[in-house]
């Protein structure tokens, strides 16, 4: 039986055949840039598979930047910290210095110059930048952290206490927040100095704060809870609410108004003076807000993810802006204006104020930062090392995406000159055997 092949028939199987070759000319050519995949219908489970694997390479790109972000500026304050740092110690041994020596007025004053060197490049390095942000600004990154008063303020006197005082008036304050533990200077109208304790909420004679406790101390007495005679005094402004430090002083502890202040003492008003000392003052304009850079997938940890360190990182805190002192946020200068008080007093050669408060602010202000240095370095440590996970994390994830859509590059280009010589042939062989008005059509 034989049948027979219309023209049209002809044709449309030729041109059948020529296309179906020539998409497979250009699906091979379209796999030279590497790739074997690049779109659904080509492979639809290994498609799948390259979308899963191009997510994950995406988020490990921007986790890798974040990282790399982070560090850059993790390096940046580590250095200023670990600058801030020595000279704080520095700074201590010249107090201790002038503290202990028999120094007469030309070395107090040539310490003391030592110490105003010292303070400005802590000032200076307080406001270092990365990428042109200040670092320890907080979040108001854009605004200059640190300013230093060019006048002289009033600022109220404290008694810094050192560890024996801790214990002995501090024993049932449970709280290990502030950098340094320390009581408002006060005079009566007779003249006598009384040290208010606004953890306690008492008020203590000069003698007890100074020496006195000691001598409770030899009698087996090793807390103020067991002071018996009239050293002691409960203050409160009312019947029902405590002194507030806020309502006297700015966080930095220069007075709001006036110096006089009424206390209630066991139930009857009396006038103290706030006994205050003139210095120059740092205020803190950054804020307490910290920078997160996520870097690892999961769960947002914005503790762990935090990367800068603010003011009271730096300066810590003390009376003024403390726990006990009112105040919702820390001053964000404390230890430098602790730094400044305790500069004046060796140009003032006062050596008894620098034995019992002095040495101990001092040794604050570095303890301070260089337990936020150690925070930071640490942090940095644990960056590094997940850029380097995530280094290895891109290269197994190329290593699958190539696994998954690489085209084998000697059986492409083999596949690639078959069809082309196909395709060349089927356009020959069309040529010699379809009507001149169809191969003129093709």
């Amino acid at each position: 039986m034989s049948f027979r092949m219309s023209s049209v028939q002809f044709m449309t199987n030729y041109q059948a055949s020529l296309n179906k070759t020539y998409q497979k000319q250009a699906k091979l050519l379209e796999q030279g840039d590497g790739s074997s995949i690049h779109r659904g219908s080509d492979d639809p489970i290994a498609y799948s598979k390259l979308l899963r694997y191009k997510v994950s390479a995406n988020e490990n790109d921007q986790y890798t930047k974040n990282v790399q972000n982070a560090t850059a500026w993790m390096q940046t304050t580590d250095g200023a910290l670990s600058h801030i740092a020595e000279i704080t110690k520095t700074f201590k041994e010249k107090t201790i210095e002038a503290a202990t020596s028999a120094n007469n007025d030309s070395n107090f004053d040539a310490i003391a110059k030592e110490m105003w060197a010292m303070i400005e490049e802590v000032y200076a390095t307080s406001k270092t930048q990365h990428d042109g942000r200040y670092v320890f600004g907080g979040q108001k990154d854009q605004t200059e952290p640190f300013t230093l008063s060019t006048d002289t303020q009033e600022r109220a006197n404290t008694k810094t206490l050192d560890d024996s005082q801790k214990d002995f008036f501090l024993s049932g304050y449970n709280s290990n927040t502030d950098s340094v533990y320390q009581f408002i200077e006060l005079q009566d109208t007779s003249g006598e100095t009384f040290y208010l304790d606004p953890y306690s909420q008492k008020l203590y004679k000069q003698d007890l704060v100074v020496e006195g406790y000691k001598d409770w101390m030899a009698q087996g007495i090793e807390t103020v809870d067991g002071v018996t005679d009239d050293s002691v005094s409960a203050v409160t402004n009312t019947d029902s609410a405590v002194v507030k430090l806020s309502d006297y002083f700015t966080s930095e502890g220069t007075l709001k108004s006036g110096t006089d202040i009424e206390l209630k003492v066991d139930g009857t008003n009396k006038t103290f003076t706030v006994q205050t000392s003139p210095q120059q003052m740092v205020k803190y304009h950054g804020d307490e807000n910290y920078i997160s850079m996520v870097k690892l997938n999961g769960a947002t940890d914005t503790v762990a993810d935090i990367v800068n360190a603010v003011g009271k990182d730096l300066f810590g805190t003390d009376v003024f802006d403390g726990a006990a002192s009112g105040y919702g946020n820390a001053s964000g200068s404390s230890m430098i204006n602790c730094m400044l008080t305790v500069y004046n007093k060796v140009k003032e050669g006062d050596v008894k104020w620098l034995v019992s408060d002095g040495v101990t602010l001092a040794d604050a202000a570095n303890a301070t930062v260089t337990t936020t240095q150690t925070t930071i370095g640490a942090k940095l440590q644990l960056y590094t090392s997940v850029e380097e996970m995530l280094a290895n994390q891109s290269d197994n994830i190329t290593e699958e995406i190539t696994n998954v859509s690489g085209t084998d590059v000697a059986k492409m280009a083999t596949d690639l000159m078959e069809m082309t010589t196909l395709y060349n042939m089927a356009l020959s062989l069309g040529g010699r055997v379809l009507p001149q008005s169809l191969a003129d059509y093709l």
